[in-house]
């Protein structure tokens, strides 16, 4: 078997003296109201400092115990929570008395509650859609609004690292980069999103096109879920990050296992000028390589509102556009149709055994 080469480095050191931290630190304190509190400032300041210098990702921790490669390796806290999380999840996915679970995602990041001042479309189409599955017998619905990454306090998915690119036993399931307690990127969604995405066999994706392309809250999502599809459910094997653990262990054969396979899913994408067929074919591309399961056509939907139209009376033009009303509902109903018939995803997949993974 190949022996893992060793990892290149020589990226410029993205450290910060004291001097720099302190100031970036302090920005989140610029309200006056807090010079009262400088003294006690001073001293957290020191605090956060001293855990950044020592590099304090993750400062609490437990043994990993039985079921973990090395059981006596010290496993994060915040990661094991999540991890039972997703356990609980997949429980009630695999439940054949529990109900059927549909997830319907709006991808939008505008709101009436940050400076649009006004609901995203996407979000009319969100409620059309649960609609149809509420109004089903034996169903369950929950709703991921990606447009509160813009509006409420702490609420943030931070960007992938891509540690899958160095090797895939490297990406834990959950992800396990965050929260970063030392670099306080903390408040990560992600942790509450993958079990969402875990116990659902429906999942509707409806987004807006932005710049030709999936708008940044989804594409932040995307990228997190990486770990979904391959992810090391054991970072015990890996001790962590070590990189030359993961080069070996992915050398010496990776089975990639897929965490959201059979899933079935619908792709809602809306429009005003161009993109939405590549955004559409983008968004069913990607669900389609991690082993989801497209419901049928008609759950693919790509459509212009308001074609060249002012955006001012983009609303406007949607309630005069009763046929996309219409095939949203038709999506969401092709995807229910599809869950009713094959809730557990059996066969909608090939059966037949890829020549390579990924």
């Amino acid at each position: 078997m190949a022996k893992a080469p060793p990892p290149r480095k020589g990226m410029p050191d993205p450290t910060l003296t004291e001097t720099q931290f302190r100031a970036r630190y302090l920005e989140q304190f610029h309200d006056p109201a807090f010079r009262a509190l400088d003294a006690e400032l001073e001293r957290i300041v020191q605090t956060a400092w001293d855990a950044y210098s020592n590099h304090r990702k993750a400062p609490v921790t437990r043994k990993a115990g039985p079921g973990f490669a090395d059981p006596g390796y010290d496993l994060s806290v915040d990661w094991l929570a999540a991890r039972d999380e997703i356990q609980a999840a997949k429980a009630r996915h695999d439940d054949p008395n529990g109900p059927l679970r549909f997830l319907i995602v709006n991808a939008s990041a505008r709101s009436e509650h940050t400076c649009p001042g006004e609901m995203s479309k996407s979000w009319r189409f969100v409620e059309m859609a649960a609609d149809i599955f509420q109004t089903a017998d034996n169903t369950a619905v929950r709703v991921l609004d990606l447009s509160r990454l813009a509006s409420e306090y702490g609420r943030n998915i931070h960007p992938c690292k891509a540690c899958f690119s160095t090797a895939p036993a490297l990406c834990h399931w959950p992800c396990s980069c965050y929260p970063n307690h030392s670099l306080g990127q903390v408040h990560d969604w992600m942790n509450e999103i993958y079990p969402m995405w875990v116990e659902a066999h429906g999942i509707m994706i409806i987004t807006p096109v932005n710049w030709y392309s999936p708008t940044s809250p989804l594409k932040l999502m995307m990228d997190r879920l990486v770990c979904a599809d391959g992810g090391n459910p054991d970072p015990t094997r890996t001790h962590g990050k070590t990189v030359s653990e993961a080069k070996q262990i992915e050398l010496d054969g990776w089975d990639y296992p897929r965490h959201l396979e059979k899933r079935q899913f619908a792709v809602v994408v809306h429009g005003d000028v161009e993109g939405a067929e590549n955004v559409r074919r983008a968004l069913a591309d990607w669900l389609s390589f991690m082993h989801l399961c497209p419901a049928g056509p008609s759950a693919q939907l790509d459509r212009y509102i308001g074609y060249w139209k002012p955006y001012a009376t983009s609303h406007d033009e949607l309630d005069a556009d009763t046929a996309i009303q219409e095939e949203v509902r038709n999506a969401a109903r092709t995807l229910l149709m599809g869950v009713q018939r094959d809730p557990m995803g059996e066969f909608t997949g090939s059966e037949l055994q890829a020549p390579r993974e990924k």
